[in-house]
């Protein structure tokens, strides 16, 4: 019979504990302990995507380095538009990309009463500032051509230095280089560029009960899924990944499994184990053989959630549930890599968006759901929930392409209620 006057330890079905932090105060934790890795590579332009700049870029030359026109079309002096009536002016020559207009003087000077036939890239000849594009001419012949009232100076030219001067910071340290990044460092000659190393990211399950693909399956066995969710979530990162596979309840497994992690890469993360069961070992080895800064978030799900340090390396224990692990990662590991890497933790892109499922809610935790955004018939965004919410299904998250985000004050959702989205895969 069970003592009445026993004291009942908080679970994670409860609304709340005493024990746990909130989401924000854990990200804050979390980011002041991380310290971006200080090794740098020298990678070649085509090698550069993904990766985070390890100095700042400058410029040593203008971008366009010299006035081009925007339009094919004929180039002119702005004083000699014409003002109140159609006039007529002397073709001299054609310009060119890469071929500038030179005159029979070997020059590229244009006077009074004259223009230039010029092609979109092509520089500006002398005494020229204005554009008029062939459209808005009339051709009278090859070397006449005539422009019509409306025109101001200056207009259809792309000036020297524009888009790039000489001697600006064009992409700073910290960086997270995109496609369009390496155009514009080819575009001021650099093809060489210093990078952070990639962070190194071991990981591993724990659990008995866990079984590798092939596998055949004993009353009680499942297949291990959530090193292949984390593999593919870390594969979208700029990381160096190293799996070390499943490994049991057992103690002397784990700590030589946790050493070989630590002494491989600067994160370890682990799924299972974190909780207070019995076979759940990991905080206790984490507290031996490091140090525990986390351990329980006012979350669901993923309430039990161990951060701490591992020797050198930063370490994540993460629940077992499959849905708990993702969203955990999502709102706490992926920051912590973020400024790992050197770009510093970016925020997650979360706006607010109408709901059309009723959610039930106790206040006391923050809460995430697997959600669906879609547009309704008027093309307004909106979301509903993907169906079973339980941190075991993990087609849930298969399904969703958000989190339905409802913090610790909320006490349930009205269908047409306003909710607070975070799409997946979308920071800023």
């Amino acid at each position: 019979m069970l003592n009445p006057k026993a004291k009942k330890q908080a679970s994670c079905a409860d609304d709340y504990d005493s024990e746990t932090i909130t989401v924000e105060t854990a990200r804050q934790k979390i980011l002041e302990k991380i310290h971006p890795i200080d090794g740098t590579e020298k990678l070649t332009l085509y090698q550069s995507l993904n990766r985070i700049l390890a100095e700042d870029i400058v410029s040593k030359l203008n971008v366009p380095g010299h006035t081009n026109s925007a339009m094919d079309g004929y180039t002119l002096s702005g004083d000699q538009l014409p003002n109140n009536e159609t006039r007529e002016y002397r073709v001299i020559g054609t310009a060119y990309a890469g071929r500038p207009f030179k005159n029979e003087n070997n020059n590229d000077q244009c006077q009074a009463g004259e223009c230039v036939r010029i092609m979109t890239g092509a520089a500006m000849p002398s005494n020229t500032d204005t554009v008029i594009m062939q459209e808005h001419s009339e051709k009278i012949s090859d070397t006449t051509v005539r422009f019509t009232t409306g025109h101001r100076k200056g207009q259809n030219v792309r000036q020297a230095g524009e888009d790039i001067a000489k001697g600006n910071i064009v992409l700073k340290q910290g960086h997270h280089l995109q496609p369009a990044d390496l155009g514009v460092i080819a575009s001021i000659g650099i093809g060489e560029i210093s990078v952070y190393r990639q962070p190194r990211i071991a990981f591993f399950s724990t659990g008995d009960e866990l079984r590798q693909i092939g596998e055949p399956l004993e009353k009680g066995d499942i297949y291990d899924s959530n090193r292949y969710s984390l593999y593919g979530m870390l594969s979208q990162l700029n990381v160096e990944i190293i799996d070390l596979g499943v490994v049991g309840d057992k103690l002397e497994d784990l700590r030589e499994a946790f050493a070989t992690a630590s002494s491989k890469a600067d994160l370890v993360i682990t799924t299972g184990g974190v909780s207070v069961g019995e076979a759940d070992f990991v905080k206790n080895i984490i507290e031996e053989m490091g140090k525990i800064h986390i351990w329980k978030i006012a979350m669901k799900p993923g309430r039990p959630i161990t951060f701490g340090e591992l020797d050198e390396a930063v370490f994540f224990g993460l629940p077992g549930n499959p849905v708990a692990v993702m969203t955990t990662f999502y709102h706490f590991v992926l920051p912590a890599i973020q400024k790992l890497s050197g770009e510093g933790a970016r925020s997650p892109l979360t706006f607010e968006v109408k709901c059309n499922s009723a959610l039930k809610k106790r206040p006391g935790r923050f809460e995430c759901l697997r959600g669906i955004l879609s547009r309704n018939e008027s093309g307004q965004l909106t979301v509903s929930v993907t169906g079973k919410q339980g941190s075991g299904i993990l087609t849930s998250m298969s399904r969703a392409n958000c989190l339905i985000l409802l913090d610790e004050d909320c006490d349930g959702v009205k269908i047409g209620d306003n909710v607070t989205v975070q799409p997946f895969n979308t920071y800023l």
